[in-house]
């Protein structure tokens, strides 16, 4: 029962934002309340980078609630552009994420593998356990939402795959 708390707390947590226009985070009010429709998300360039995220190009990414950098609960959306690849990586913290919107080919292990990828469409989940090897791909825009508990990193199994060393 005290998982189905804490993960209804998320969920709440997650459905009530409110924008603010400043390096691609979110601002609540002081008391905590928040609330934001998916129009509403002030989504920032695609850079690419970010806490938390591949590093990739095209990718859009917005911190949703607290602070990948440092300890404790943070939510991030990212806005995948089509015919996006994520080389393996992992990352040292446990993850879920949710499919927002279009189909997120998704798989595990140490080397990108179009046969093991998932096609994991809207409403579909996965998680990310801590420093497990990951690979992805976008074939039409896909957004999706992590959850997690910083501080988060990304590691590429292959250093030469990072796009943020490129």
């Amino acid at each position: 029962m005290r998982m189905f708390s804490v993960v209804f707390r998320i969920g709440v947590l997650t459905a009530v934002i409110v924008a603010a226009p400043f390096a691609g985070q979110l601002a609540a009010q002081q008391d905590g309340r928040a609330r934001m429709t998916a129009a509403e998300v002030p989504w920032p360039a695609a850079t690419g980078a970010g806490a938390g995220t591949s590093g990739a190009t095209g990718i859009q990414t917005i911190v949703l609630k607290g602070d990948p950098t440092k300890p404790g609960l943070y939510v991030l959306e990212l806005r995948c552009a089509p015919n996006v690849t994520i080389q393996a990586h992992s990352h040292k913290d446990d993850r879920m994420a949710t499919v927002l919107k279009g189909t997120w080919y998704f798989g595990y292990g140490d080397k990108f593998n179009e046969a093991a990828l998932k096609a994991l469409p809207v409403g579909s989940y996965y998680t990310e356990p801590p420093n497990t090897p990951h690979f992805a791909r976008t074939r039409d825009e896909v957004i999706i939402r992590i959850t997690g508990y910083g501080p988060t990193s990304t590691t590429y199994v292959n250093p030469a795959d990072d796009p943020t060393k490129k």
